[in-house]
Order: structure tokens, then C-alpha cells, then sequence
């Protein structure tokens, strides 16, 4: 059965020449322009992908947004995580529904909306009250206030501990991740996984020196890109613009040691982090 649209829902009006406009249908409101105006009640109860006219005869098509889009239009203080590496953080954590996640930091709440919707259970360390708020928000108004039974966002930092215990995965969106690890070795099962997100190649360098001091293996980094196509008839090109890099995915696994291995001369929370200088 089509599930219809409802009072609250964000909806898309998408007019002849592509245009979008996002608007959260409420009854008794109007939607207006050039072509004017649609009444939000001709909307609500209506199932999605289907046009209506306007006032003056204008042609919309309506739809959900999809969550990228919505990430990419949302309001946001800190700068979002594309969606083009949404998808593929979802794969390499491995988010599952029930999943307990413990996330840092949170910034507008992209990366937590998208393992929400998974089913994951997150807890969040996140050091400024504007944008643990903002991040609330926007999960909220987004995926609906039931999201957050399932959101626990903490003001305070990663870098001075993680309470919490017996994670399933550890996703880190951080300045200086290698910090946090040591702690995330305390607060991931064995098993689980933990991915890091860093712009830089040298901060991935940092990484991966710390997951091998603490207990960390199975160790990948990986790049996306995205190139869209332009299809017309028989004209078939890559488009001229893409999305190239972005920032790197670097993941590992908590295992425990192999039998007969000789212990580190470092413990994992004495371990200290490779820097630059060092290097």
C-alpha cells in the first residue's frame, strides 16, 4: 500500500524547469509562486509522484525529498559530511538496526541522521551547545521526534574519555582522531569496528599508527569520488564537473591478541600518537 502523504512531511514541488522547493506540508497553509498557489490540503493524504496544478495553471510534481537531499539544504553550523560518503561510512561500520554507536562529534547532525535511519542506537560527544542543538534539530524535524529516543548527545570531549562501554562501532569525525582511539579500545567489544573520517593524508598516516598500537587490526583507508554522466540521445560524456576528494575513510577492527604474540612494549592507553615532527 503507498503510504500517503501527511501533515509535517518536508515535500519537494518540482515546477517544468526542474526547480525544487522544499516545503513542510501543514493544513490550512498555501504554497505560492509565479504560477500560484497550492493548498497544502490538496496535497495531504495524497500519494507522492504525482502532479498537481496550481492556481494559475502551474504543473508540479510532488515528492519526498530523499535524505541526501535533505542533508545537502539543511540548516547547518558546522560543515556536513557529503553524501557521497554517507553511503559507503554505512557499509564499512557496518550499521545495523539496534546497532549501539557511539559517534564524535556530531557537528549538524548529517552523519547521525544517516545511522539513525539505519537503526542504530547513537551517543554523542559533542563539544559546542550550538551545534549538539542545531544537530537535535535537524534530526527531529527531519526524521521525527521519535529519532530522538534513540539520539543521546553529550556536551563534553572525546579526547579527555569515553564513559560508555561495549559499543558495536566507534565513528570519529575529529580534528585529531588518533587521540580518541586509545579510549575507543576501551569502549568497543571485541569485534567491533571503528571508522574515522579526516580530510587530510597526513592525519590518516596518525591513524593508522595509533589503531596498530591499540589493539586495532584489518586496517583499510579508502577514497570516494563521484562523476556523474550527461546521457542525451547518442551524446554520452562525463559530466565536466565531479565530486572528488573530500576526505578519507580509514576503518579497523577491535581483535584481541593472537596467542603466543608478544605483548607491545607500549599498553594501548600509554600509546602515543606519531606526530608530525616525528615523522
Amino acid at each position: 500500500m503507498t503510504r500517503n502523504l501527511a501533515a509535517g512531511e518536508i515535500v519537494q514541488f518540482v515546477d517544468i524547469k526542474d526547480r525544487r522547493y522544499s516545503v513542510t506540508l501543514e493544513a490550512g497553509k498555501e504554497f505560492h509562486s509565479h504560477a500560484g498557489l497550492i493548498r497544502h490540503d490538496d496535497v495531504i493524504g495524497r500519494p507522492e509522484g504525482r502532479y498537481i496544478q496550481s492556481t494559475r495553471g502551474g504543473s508540479y510534481l510532488v515528492i519526498r525529498p530523499t535524505l541526501s537531499e535533505l542533508i545537502l539544504k539543511m540548516p547547518r553550523g558546522a560543515q556536513v559530511i557529503y553524501p557521497k560518503d554517507l553511503g559507503p561510512i554505512l557499509m564499512i561500520a557496518d550499521i545495523f538496526p539496534g546497532a549501539r554507536v557511539f559517534e564524535s562529534g556530531v557537528g549538524s547532525g548529517a552523519l547521525s541522521m544517516t545511522m539513525l535511519r539505519a537503526g542504530a542506537h547513537i551517543t554523542g560527544y559533542e563539544l559546542r551547545d550550538d551545534f549538539a542543538q542545531r544537530a537535535q534539530k535537524n534530526v527531529s524535524e527531519i526524521l521525527g521526534p521519535e529519532a530522538l529516543e534513540r539520539y543521546d548527545v553529550q556536551l563534553r570531549s572525546a579526547y579527555d574519555g569515553i564513559d560508555e562501554t561495549d559499543f558495536d562501532r566507534v565513528v570519529l569525525d575529529l580534528p585529531e582522531p588518533w587521540q580518541v582511539i586509545a579510549h575507543a579500545a576501551s569502549a568497543l567489544r571485541t569485534g567491533g569496528i571503528l571508522v574515522a573520517y579526516t580530510p587530510s593524508v597526513m592525519q590518516v598516516s596518525k591513524v593508522r599508527e595509533s589503531l596498530k598500537q591499540n589493539g586495532f587490526g584489518m586496517a583499510n583507508t579508502t577514497e570516494f569520488l563521484q562523476r556523474g554522466w550527461h546521457v542525451e540521445g547518442q551524446a554520452v560524456r562525463p559530466d565536466h564537473r565531479m565530486v572528488g576528494h573530500t576526505g578519507f575513510l580509514t576503518s579497523a577492527r577491535k581483535l584481541e591478541p593472537r596467542k603466543g604474540e608478544p605483548k607491545s612494549e607500549t599498553s594501548p592507553a600509554e600509546a602515543d600518537p606519531v606526530s608530525l615532527e616525528e615523522e
